[in-house]
């Protein structure tokens, strides 16, 4: 392989073309701000792993349920 290659990758965030390298330190985003981005979705769980297929308990939130089972 040679070492002069370039690589480039698509921002996550926004899709510009991003060197992976030293001179991109948001790597593999183009910016703070794009990595700031997916950090949000992360965390109000628009991006998530799952490790189960999701049951319609699942999309309740905790109070709903709590609710649902004092009425018991």
């Amino acid at each position: 392989m040679n070492n002069n290659t370039i690589t480039i990758v698509k921002c996550p965030a926004c899709h510009k073309d991003v060197e992976w390298s030293e001179k991109s330190p948001y790597r593999p985003f183009c910016c703070k701000r794009c990595q700031l981005i997916d950090l949000g979705d992360w965390a109000t769980e628009e991006h998530r792993i799952a490790d189960k297929e999701l049951t319609e308990q699942d999309l309740w939130s905790e109070d709903e349920i709590s609710d649902l089972m004092s009425k018991h």
